[in-house]
């Protein structure tokens, strides 16, 4: 009984999720509140045992850096990179587009992709309408390669965070596995984006000439707090980039990161965390109680029974298992959110492996096995690239659908399909070749 009652609440909290006409907030802490309170899940466990409580590390980790990307905005920066990067393509509607794009995708990768495109879009809306041209090249062009730069790094999409902190991945080991695949992913995004728009975007010398006129260097707010933003930010990277010799988890580094600028800033800490995404927050923590639910109860179990059945993995051999990952969590993100989809397919790819694998290894050895290793790389490909697929896929399409519509230019559901879709096809095709090529062409595990 108590099964059901778990799987009920997991189906109807993700269909309501996926319909939104609830906000996935307060269904995540409904979900979350019911699974406590009909004892499904303690509370006990649901805070603090290690497989089934929320995963503070992502939680932690996400906070520091909305708090260093909260003040670092504050300077001004990058409106600044915006009106540079127009400046450079000398008024040029389509090389704005590629220069945008190309600005998107990195400080997606560095940042994080929804905190990007809340500082982008209202900018480029802005520039849109000096140059008297439909935004909607520019908004798809940047949503699509927010996602596609995001998944480069352990940072830049929850989805990664997610896996990183579960399976204990630093942030070189997505440098070293996932950068080379988004390298070719996005240059052939570029190319697309170019036969697409290529050709349809031109305006007049005069309305190029209101861009040129404008002056950057006026747009930079606080230049002594740009500096103190930037070295604690990159402070911040380099301890990424080592958290795994020096022992420390990403959330320890990001946390310590934000508390030194808060200081160094002296912004009133008031001010800072009000600003702070605190609903995603909470539907982070709604999510994995729900979760730690359905894994309680051994729905996760027989999901992954269902995918050895299916994919029919071995302990030498997992490339179906792969594969399949990587287009089932590509189509599955498309229409559910890839946070609430990446959090129950962790737990589904780790007891499949615990099923498959030796028994004598311990937990860690398990999910660090180079036979499973490619599995998770293609959860991550497929659920960070497979968000790009419709308008709720990811929480950067929704922001920046809302930004657009509140800015009086709303995208349909429809138009942005028409879009996304051939873009998502292409972008999963290349990563099936990249696993192949990189994880089973050349090497037999």
């Amino acid at each position: 009984m108590v099964f059901w009652i778990a799987t009920a609440i997991f189906i109807v909290s993700y269909g309501l999720i996926v319909s939104e006409r609830l906000d996935k907030t307060k269904v995540a802490l409904i979900g979350a509140g019911l699974m406590m309170v009909l004892k499904i899940i303690s509370q006990h466990e649901a805070f603090y045992d290690e497989k089934y409580a929320i995963d503070y590390n992502v939680i932690f980790l996400l906070i520091g850096m909305m708090i260093i990307v909260n003040i670092l905005s504050k300077t001004g920066v990058f409106q600044f990179l915006a009106i540079k990067s127009a400046k450079l393509a000398k008024g040029k509607p389509f090389l704005i587009l590629m220069f945008f794009a190309c600005i998107t995708a990195i400080l997606s990768a560095l940042l994080d992709n929804v905190t990007t495109v809340l500082l982008l879009v209202p900018v480029t809306l802005f520039i849109a309408d000096e140059l008297e041209v439909d935004p909607f090249p520019f908004l798809i062009s940047e949503v699509m390669a927010a996602n596609i730069g995001g998944t480069a790094t352990l940072i830049g999409d929850p989805p990664n965070i997610m896996i990183a902190s579960k399976v204990q991945l630093t942030f070189m080991d997505f440098i070293y596995h996932m950068a080379p695949a988004v390298f070719f992913v996005f240059s052939f995004f570029l190319l697309t984006i170019k036969f697409v728009f290529g050709k349809k975007l031109h305006v007049k010398e005069e309305t190029k000439q209101k861009i040129l006129a404008i002056n950057e260097y006026e747009l930079i707010k606080d230049y002594r707090l740009l500096k103190k933003s930037i070295i604690v930010l990159g402070m911040v990277i380099l301890g990424f980039i080592f958290h795994g010799a020096l022992h420390y988890e990403p959330a320890t580094i990001a946390i310590t990161g934000a508390a030194v600028l808060l200081i160094l800033s002296k912004e009133d800490p008031h001010h800072v965390l009000r600003e702070l995404e605190w609903p995603t927050l909470f539907f982070f923590m709604g999510l994995f109680i729900i979760v730690g639910g359905i894994v309680k109860v051994g729905l996760i179990s027989k999901l992954s029974e269902g995918m050895i059945s299916l994919t029919k993995p071995t302990a030498d051999d997992m490339f179906v298992t792969a594969i399949t990952t990587l287009w089932f969590s590509a189509v599955s993100s498309a229409i559910v959110d890839n946070i609430p989809f990446v959090a129950s397919m962790i737990p589904l790819v780790t007891d499949t492996a615990h099923a498959i694998l030796p028994s004598g290894l311990d937990s860690r050895s398990v999910i660090h096995h180079s036979t499973l290793m490619p599995v998770w790389w293609s959860l991550a490909l497929g659920a960070c690239l497979g968000g790009n697929g419709t308008p709720v896929g990811a929480s950067a399409n929704v922001i920046t659908l809302g930004l657009a519509e509140k800015a009086g230019y709303p995208i349909s559901f429809k138009k942005f399909l028409v879009f996304a879709v051939p873009i998502t096809i292409e972008t999963i095709i290349i990563s099936n070749i990249y696993i192949w090529l990189r994880y089973y062409a050349f090497i037999k595990y």
